[in-house]
C-alpha cells in the first residue's frame, strides 16, 4: 500500500450494481457514505455464497459446513487483522461501533471509582458520547470535554488542560463524521499515557478512508464498523491491546464467551471469544473479509488520495456558489458540511434528492457539537471510492436549483 497511483474510478464503478439505479428518473448519485457505503458485488456474492453452499453455526459443529464456516468466518479476522496491524486474538467482533462503544464503556469503566474522569471532545457522535455519559452519572464519574476552535479543530490548549493524573480514559474520534475534521490521535494518545490514562479511538470514519496502524497511532482500543467500508451491516470490530482485553470484564455473557459454567460460577473463553457472546453475524464476518480485500487491493493510500484529490474539487466548485456556509477546518477528510443561506439543510436534501443526488440533512447524531456551532442542522456530502468529478458538478447544479426555487 506504500505505492500510490491513481484509481480507475469508472472501473471501480462497474463493481457496484447500486450505481446503475435511477432515482426520480435521474442518476444516482450517492454523496451519503458517511453514513454507510454502497457493496461491490463481490461482497454481495459472498454472502450469497455463504447462504446458498456452507450456512452453518461457527466453533460449535464438527460437520464439513460448520467446519467450513468457521474456517471462512476466522480467516476474516486474520484479514481484519493484517488491514490494521494487530494480532489475531486482538480483534474482536461486534454489531456496529455503537457496540463496540458501549462495550468499552461498560467494560473500562467497572472498576473507576466516583470522581475519576474521562474526556472526550465536542466533536463525537453520539455513540462516543452518551454510552461514557451515562456511565459516568451512574457511577459518579466527571466527564471533561475538549473544545473545538473557529475551525472547529481540537484546541491544542484544550486538550492539554483536560488531560490530566485524575483522567482514567480519553475517547477520541479519529474523523469527525459532521464536518471531517481528522484528529491528532496518535499526539492524544501520548498524552493521555502520559498521564496514566487509557486511550480509545472511534474510527469509523477513519477505516474506510486511510491506512490504519495500531502500532503507530498506539490507542488502547479502536473502534469501526463495517458497513461504512464496503462491508455488509450488522458487523463492527474492536481492537484492543491484548493484555488489556485479558484483564477486562466481558461486556455480554452466554454461549461462546464461556470455558466453563457451573452452578456456582463460570469461566471465560480465551481471547478474541471472550467478548463474543452468542452466534455471530457469520455472514456479515465474511462479507466484511471480502471488503477488506477489496480495499487492500486497490490500496488505501490511493483511497486517501482519492478522497482528497475529489474533496478539493468539490470545494473549489461550492466556493463558486453564493450564499454558501462550510463548516469544518481547510485540511479535512471527504465530508463536505454545509448550509445554503435561508434554506433549512433539510428543504436542501429533499430538493437535491429530486435531483437524484442523496446526501445527508440533520444533527448527523452531533447535537451537542450543533450547540457549539450554533446551528441546529447541515446538510453533508460525503465522497467515496465510486464517486466522480461529474456527480460533483451534478450536486453543484442541484443547489443553484434548490437557491433558485428559494430565491436566494
Amino acid at each position: 500500500q506504500t505505492q500510490t497511483k491513481t484509481l480507475d474510478v469508472e472501473q471501480i464503478r462497474k463493481d457496484f450494481p447500486i450505481l446503475q439505479r435511477k432515482v426520480h428518473g435521474k442518476p444516482l448519485v450517492y454523496f451519503d457514505n458517511a453514513a454507510t457505503s454502497q457493496k461491490p458485488k463481490q461482497v454481495l456474492e459472498a454472502l450469497d455464497f455463504y447462504y446458498k453452499n456452507y450456512n452453518a453455526n461457527v466453533h460449535r459443529s464438527i460437520h464439513q459446513l460448520g467446519e467450513e464456516a468457521t474456517a471462512a468466518y476466522e480467516k476474516a479476522r486474520e484479514k481484519i487483522a493484517e488491514f490494521i496491524n494487530a494480532q489475531y486474538e486482538e480483534v474482536i467482533f461486534t454489531k456496529n461501533s455503537t457496540e463496540g462503544l458501549n462495550l468499552l464503556a461498560y467494560s473500562l469503566t467497572s472498576g473507576l471509582k466516583q470522581g475519576d474522569e474521562i474526556v472526550i471532545s465536542q466533536l463525537e457522535h453520539h455513540s462516543n458520547f452518551v454510552p461514557w455519559q451515562q456511565m459516568a452519572k451512574h457511577l459518579g464519574l466527571k466527564m471533561k470535554f475538549i473544545e473545538i476552535n473557529e475551525n472547529a479543530e481540537l484546541d491544542e490548549e484544550s486538550i492539554k488542560k483536560n488531560i490530566t493524573k485524575k483522567t482514567k480514559v480519553v475517547s477520541i474520534g479519529h474523523i469527525s463524521n459532521a464536518v471531517g475534521t481528522i484528529n491528532p490521535v496518535e499526539d492524544i494518545a501520548k498524552i493521555a499515557h502520559e498521564n496514566g490514562a487509557l486511550m480509545v479511538v472511534d474510527g469509523s470514519q477513519a477505516a474506510p478512508h486511510m491506512p490504519l496502524d495500531m502500532k503507530k497511532i498506539d490507542s488502547d482500543f479502536y473502534v469501526f464498523t463495517g458497513h461504512k467500508m464496503l462491508g455488509p451491516t450488522g458487523v463492527g470490530v474492536v481492537y484492543g491491546k491484548k493484555e488489556l482485553l485479558e484483564t477486562m470484564r466481558p461486556f455480554l455473557y452466554g454461549g461462546e464467551m464461556i470455558n466453563e459454567v457451573k452452578f456456582e460460577d463460570t469461566t471465560f473463553n480465551k481471547l478474541p471469544w471472550k467478548f463474543e457472546a452468542g452466534t455471530p453475524n457469520i455472514a456479515e464476518g465474511i462479507g466484511l473479509g471480502v471488503a477488506v480485500d477489496y480495499l487492500t487491493k486497490i490500496g488505501m493510500q490511493n483511497i486517501f488520495n482519492r478522497d482528497r484529490e475529489l474533496l478539493d474539487y468539490a470545494m473549489q466548485k461550492i466556493r463558486e456558489v453564493d450564499g454558501i456556509i462550510v463548516y469544518g477546518p481547510k485540511e479535512r477528510a471527504s465530508i463536505l458540511s454545509f448550509n445554503v443561506n435561508g434554506v433549512h439543510a433539510h428543504d436542501v436534501s429533499q430538493i437535491l434528492d429530486s435531483e437524484g443526488v442523496a446526501i445527508r440533512a440533520g444533527h448527523h447524531c452531533c447535537m451537542p457539537l450543533m450547540s457549539v456551532l450554533g446551528i441546529t442542522a447541515t446538510a453533508r456530502a460525503s465522497f467515496y471510492l465510486y464517486n466522480t468529478e461529474q456527480e460533483v458538478d451534478t450536486f453543484i447544479n442541484a443547489l443553484h436549483k434548490v437557491k433558485k426555487m428559494f430565491g436566494v
